[in-house]
This record gives C-alpha cells, sequence and structure tokens, in this order.
C-alpha cells in the first residue's frame, strides 16, 4: 500500500460516531478552560441558549479559585470545577495536566474550548485531544502572537487588528487558522478602548466557529482549515 504524504492528509474534525450535522444540542460537547472574567463563556452559553450553537457546556474548568468563569458557570448550573496548575507560573505541572485530562474525559468531552485560560497546553494534554483544542487570540494572527496583542498592534500603528480562533498545537498561537474577525484601529484608540471593540467581535466569532465545528464544517488539511466563512 502506498504511503500517503502528511501534507495530502485531511482531517475533519467529528466525534467518531458523528456522521453528520448534529442533530440534538446534547450530541456535542464542549469542556471550556478559562481564567478570568468569563466573558467568552457566557458568549458560548447564550448562544447555545439561543439554538445558535448546536452544543452542550459539559464542564467548565479553572486554574483561578474566584475565576468570574467559575461563578457564571455555576450560576448557570452547568459543571464547574477549580483544578489547580501546579507550581508552573505559566504551564500545568504533570499532576495538574493529568487531572485536567482525566475530568475532561470523564466529561466527554468532544472539544476543548479556551476563552482565556492563561496556561500554555502541551505534550500529553495536545496528543489526548489532538485537533480538539481550539483558541481565540485578540488579533490577527500570525501577526501579534502571545500577551496584551492589541496593545502591540497599537504600539506597531497598524490600522487593522482583531481576533483569531485558531486549533491549539505544540507552538504559542501558531495552530490552523479558523476564523477571523476585523476590528479597525480609530484616532485617538488607548490600548482599552481598542481591547474592547476586539472583545465585542471575540464574543461573535468564537461562537460562530465553535458552530461550524460542531456540525461538522470545518476541515483541515496542512494549515489550511475550511468550512467556516467570517
Amino acid at each position: 500500500m502506498k504511503a500517503i504524504p502528511p501534507s495530502s492528509l485531511l482531517l475533519v474534525f467529528r466525534r467518531t460516531d458523528y456522521a453528520g450535522p448534529v442533530s440534538s444540542p446534547s450530541s456535542f460537547r464542549l469542556g471550556v478552560l478559562g481564567s478570568g472574567k468569563g466573558t467568552n463563556f457566557l458568549a458560548l452559553a447564550d448562544a447555545i441558549s439561543a439554538g445558535r450553537l448546536p452544543a452542550k457546556l459539559a464542564i467548565v474548568l479553572s486554574d483561578v479559585t474566584d475565576s468570574g468563569i467559575l461563578t457564571h458557570a455555576t450560576e448557570r448550573g452547568i459543571p464547574a470545577q477549580f483544578i489547580t496548575p501546579g507550581t508552573f507560573r505559566t504551564k500545568l505541572d504533570e499532576a495538574a495536566e493529568s487531572a485536567y485530562l482525566n475530568t475532561l474525559r470523564e466529561a466527554k468531552v468532544d472539544l476543548v474550548v479556551l476563552a482565556g485560560f492563561m496556561r500554555i497546553l502541551k505534550g500529553e494534554f495536545l496528543r489526548a485531544f489532538e485537533g480538539r483544542v481550539i483558541n481565540i487570540h485578540p488579533s490577527l494572527l500570525p501577526s501579534f502572537p502571545g500577551l496584551m496583542a492589541w496593545k502591540q498592534a497599537l504600539d506597531y500603528g497598524v490600522k487593522v487588528t482583531g481576533c483569531t480562533v485558531h486549533y491549539v498545537d505544540q507552538g504559542v498561537d501558531t495552530g490552523p487558522i479558523i476564523g477571523q474577525r476585523a476590528v479597525p484601529v480609530v484616532e485617538g484608540d488607548t490600548a482599552d478602548t481598542l481591547h474592547a471593540r476586539i472583545q465585542v467581535a471575540e464574543r461573535e466569532l468564537y461562537p460562530a466557529v465553535v458552530g461550524a465545528i460542531a456540525r461538522g464544517e470545518v476541515q483541515v488539511r496542512g494549515r489550511l482549515a475550511r468550512g467556516f466563512s467570517s
């Protein structure tokens, strides 16, 4: 049998028993990880409640005991849990990674959605959920990866920035791009005013992208993700 070059492989994200559009909101399960206020989580929850996102919020996890995302999830009756991140400042230690993985597996999560989760995921976590972890970043990647991307963009002097939803790989903000939303930089913008407008775009873009993935519309070949139109 002739080997297929990796560059020609086609990845269609769906759970193993998924053969078409989601017929029930409970059939596609989301695990949301966050460290902060939970505004993008609320956008996902509202989209599900309104019937725009065919998915179920199966579990919400945070590395911050008093994070807003845990409070919002608890108020909505969604399973929510703090898991200590361990000894490192910017990533999960081995024991914490195992705890996060076990909790997500027990919740039968189809897609891991990062919503302001301030820990870099690598190694075993990404191998366990390969092609099933997404993130939203406040710039038009590949420009301005890393922290405070809106301030990077403003300081650089760009006229347009925005937000990007991408798959998570072993790099930092380097995975295949699924969808983007442009946000103009206007005269007199500060880092705070620009960031606020980017956050509005994030709350529109993220549920739309997750919905496209849930319906089996997103396909990835190499670095090219298709099936979602911003």
